[in-house]
């Protein structure tokens, strides 16, 4: 059984409370737009840490995040990336990667929104913690925790950080 954390768009923002959140989690994953590789630190000094980059992602975070992993965790196939789409509308080729590769969970960012959709058709949930971060269009930000215990996925929890501040 393993806790994990997962959070996206975090524009170089970091805030105490991801440590708060993230403490009894066994792993953190980061959806992109990452922003400065301090964040990645910082987290991985809560739980280690997998990570993709994201559109505004540079340097030394593009250098050591990969545009997309595919893993398995707890019996459970995990597809993780920032631009991925969601169940009805995914970006051109996704759904045939998804199928192909027997993915169950999907975890994406980019949107800002958080959305949490199962798509019967793949038997997956899709994942997308909405945004961290200070930037962006999102009016509440966001982070999600789950549990992987053997190739289950529940106890799926939705933690709000606050109103965007601007």
């Amino acid at each position: 059984m393993k806790r994990i954390g997962i959070l996206s768009d975090t524009h170089s923002c970091w805030d105490d409370r991801y440590a708060k959140h993230f403490a009894d989690c066994d792993e953190i994953w980061h959806a992109g737009d990452i922003g400065d590789i301090s964040i990645l630190r910082r987290l991985q000094d809560i739980a280690p840490v997998r990570a993709v980059c994201g559109n505004i992602d540079h340097g030394e975070v593009r250098r050591v995040c990969p545009e997309l992993i595919e893993f398995e965790l707890e019996d459970v196939r995990v597809w993780m990336t920032h631009i991925g789409g969601y169940p009805g509308r995914y970006a051109p080729g996704v759904k045939k990667l998804l199928r192909e590769g027997g993915i169950k969970l999907m975890v994406d960012g980019h949107s800002h929104i958080l959305k949490v959709v199962p798509d019967p058709e793949l038997g997956l949930l899709h994942v997308n913690p909405g945004a961290a971060g200070q930037q962006g269009w999102q009016r509440v930000r966001t982070l999600v925790k789950l549990t992987l215990d053997s190739s289950d996925i529940r106890d799926l929890d939705v933690i709000t950080l606050g109103k965007l501040i601007v």
